[in-house]
């Protein structure tokens, strides 16, 4: 646990710059969601896209309160709801990069990968909930960013060039280095730990995130447009 920690009005807060890095992560996500949202879009991808920041700012900020500031003054499962959420979270930008890519994509490949999806999400769920070992939403979230988004992403840029694929491998390359920082406890002292270093990542990741959803987005409603005026 982190040394650093502070009270208000008798209340103490353990880890406070992990905290306040989580909800660093929630407010970015928060503020992508709303911005998506505007745009009113409503093909499946798009909502997929959508609600993993939606999801994503609820589970840091069940991280940050939960997970972090009240842990020593509540149950250690009290951890499940931040980590179950942010493995659904996970799961939908897999599904989103999935939809976007599936015109590009041999059928079974796309087929596999949605099953995959699911039947993983799933298995790692139940193995978290049963074992409360934070190891598992690790191994799902290496899952969903190297063995789906990354793979998916890059065959999707290589096939149109797209911008919004090279941004998402951007935002992969940022999550692995916040997963660097916590894998292997990098800290610069012990306020500013590897969690929060770890955290602050997040937040730079979730932002390249968004960047990149709302290119591919738009890129992808500007090519309906031309088809629809073409009368394609």
């Amino acid at each position: 646990m982190q040394a650093y920690e502070f009270f208000i009005q008798g209340i103490k807060i353990n880890e406070p710059f992990a905290t306040l890095t989580d909800l660093l992560v929630t407010i970015v996500c928060l503020w992508a969601f709303f911005m998506l949202n505007k745009l009113k879009r409503k093909d499946l991808a798009f909502k997929y896209f959508n609600f993993f920041f939606l999801t994503m700012a609820i589970a840091t900020f069940f991280g940050g309160i939960l997970g972090h500031a009240f842990i020593n003054e509540i149950n250690f499962a009290w951890k499940l709801p931040g980590w179950l959420t942010s493995m659904l979270s996970i799961s939908l930008l897999e599904r989103a990069s999935i939809k976007h890519a599936k015109k590009y994509l041999h059928k079974t490949i796309a087929k596999i990968y949605e099953i995959l999806n699911i039947v993983e999400l799933l298995v790692v769920m139940t193995v978290t909930f049963s074992t409360l070992d934070f190891y598992w939403v690790e191994i799902h979230s290496g899952f969903g960013l190297l063995i789906v988004i990354l793979p998916i992403q890059l065959f999707t840029f290589i096939k149109t060039k797209n911008k919004g694929s090279l941004l998402f491998l951007s935002g992969v390359g940022i999550a692995l280095i916040s997963a660097f920082f916590f894998m292997n406890k990098i800290s610069l002292n012990e306020a500013v730990n590897y969690l929060a270093i770890s955290h602050f990542f997040m937040a730079i990741g979730s932002y390249v995130f968004y960047q990149a959803a709302k290119k591919v987005v738009s890129d992808d409603f500007f090519k309906r447009k031309l088809k629809t005026k073409s009368g394609l």
